[in-house]
């Protein structure tokens, strides 16, 4: 436990503090949680586990407790040999999943194909994938071993090997890599940096395991040389060992393809939009063809998923227009990609709205990337974007000199779900897209305060 405020009796507090933020990579300043240790042993905790240093500072809250505390050189690295040790008693197989954009879809879509084939599936809270949320998921066997597979995402933002770190809690049986793109270059340098960040997904995995690589990416599949078992690829335009053919779009929420992989071919009614979004099945159908599913309960499987919150999620208003909310995230390539999405399911009759929130972690040139990045929106055929706060005013600037007719910046997202409401109207298409710290979802929620959702969602035709 690392709140005290949910320690319950039997627990163990781990108290983190800000060297252990540092060490571990985590980026900004946090509170030091050894100043409620002593609250936590009088929850009923059994023990707490603290740096020497932190106890000397919080000396007279903590001496009383001597006896239940646990020292150690780094709280977060003690945790995860917890989570490690855990993990060995368990043994039993993991898919790991990396990659710059995509994670967690891919991650629902694999748990969600492996559970339909009777497998009970352990799975990442939420976006739980960095050094502290994977061990959080991971500890969770100790109270309920009777998970057959866990399917976890891996994520990194440092140069702080921390998707090694990961691998060495939950060693991957299955590593699946998405894709590598210029995601969290200010703390990273390059994009070549980013990618060997992410290789460590494969060179962590267990010796006789299987890299899922994606043979679209020429930096993932250049990955297949460090795999210590086989390799198996997954793509749309490269050819692959798991793939989409006749792939035809029918309207927001209807993605239609043939799925081929090594033993046979089967067609997918797929409830997501967007290529990425199909590669994004086809990793998780190349993980069920590992564990030995066919491919038409691979395919029943995928025609049956649910988009993940705020992740390409098709809102239907009563008013009767149509938006998705894609807030989770963001960088030049997703939101190409989502605008991409936006305009093959639109009615031709339709108004399409591009509401895009700065894009941050870009590094030096951050400036530059979100300008080329408003050129290329403008020639696709989008109506209005509006930029939302900090750079995303370059956004709107390369889309105006790239004939954009009506593009306007706000500095936040309040801002823009204002605008949004003034100016909707019946037959609209909206794409909401933005990086977390934008915060983009409050565009959505002040769509929701001032109008209704529809109860039944026909398809948009």
């Amino acid at each position: 436990m690392i709140d005290s405020r949910e320690v319950r009796a039997g627990d163990v507090f781990f108290a983190l503090s800000q060297p252990e933020y540092a060490q571990n990579g985590f980026n900004g300043d946090f509170a030091d949680s050894t100043a409620f240790a002593a609250e936590a042993l009088e929850r009923g905790a059994v023990a707490a586990v603290v740096r020497h240093d932190r106890f000397v500072e919080h000396f007279e809250l903590l001496e009383r407790f001597r006896d239940r505390l646990i020292f150690v050189d780094d709280v977060i690295a003690g945790f995860q040999r917890l989570a490690h040790g855990v993990y060995r008693e368990w043994d039993r197989p993991v898919v790991a999943i990396t990659g710059s954009a995509g994670k967690t879809t891919a991650k629902e879509l694999t748990a969600h194909v492996l559970e339909a084939s009777g497998r009970r599936v352990l799975r990442n809270i939420k976006n739980y994938n960095n050094g502290l949320g994977h061990p959080l998921t991971v500890v969770r066997l100790a109270a309920d071993p009777n998970f057959d597979i866990a399917v976890l995402e891996m994520g990194m933002s440092t140069p702080l090997n921390e998707i090694a770190r990961l691998c060495r809690i939950t060693p991957p049986d299955v590593a699946v890599e998405l894709n590598v793109l210029p995601v969290h270059i200010e703390h990273l340098g390059t994009i070549e940096n980013i990618a060997k960040a992410k290789a460590e997904l494969v060179e962590g995995m267990k010796p006789g395991g299987t890299a899922v690589l994606n043979a679209d990416d020429g930096r993932v599949a250049a990955m297949g040389s460090l795999s210590k078992g086989s390799v198996i690829t997954f793509g749309i335009r490269e050819d692959a060992d798991v793939s989409a053919s006749d792939l035809v779009f029918e309207g927001f929420g209807e993605t239609r393809f043939r799925l081929m992989t090594p033993t046979g071919t089967a067609e997918v009614a797929f409830p997501l939009n967007g290529t990425h979004n199909v590669l994004n099945a086809l990793a998780a159908a190349a993980s069920g063809h590992v564990f030995g599913m066919s491919v038409a309960d691979i395919a029943a499987a995928l025609s049956s998923v649910s988009a993940p919150p705020q992740r390409g999620e098709v809102l239907r208003f009563a008013g009767g227009f149509t938006v998705i909310n894609d807030s989770y995230n963001s960088n030049p390539d997703a939101l190409l990609s989502m605008v991409d999405t936006l305009v093959e399911g639109s009615p031709a009759v339709s108004r399409t709205i591009v509401i895009a929130g700065e894009m941050l972690e870009l590094g030096d040139n951050g400036t530059a990337i979100h300008r080329e990045t408003g050129v290329k929106i403008a020639s696709r055929p989008i109506d209005v974007l509006i930029g939302v706060r900090g750079l995303a005013s370059e956004l709107v600037i390369g889309a105006e000199s790239a004939g954009i007719t009506s593009a306007k910046y706000v500095e936040d997202s309040d801002a823009a779900g204002e605008l949004l409401v003034s100016m909707i109207r019946r037959g609209d298409v909206v794409l909401v897209k933005g990086s977390r710290g934008v915060r983009t979802e409050k565009v959505i929620e002040k769509l929701i305060e001032k109008f209704n959702l529809e109860d039944a969602r026909p398809d948009a035709r």
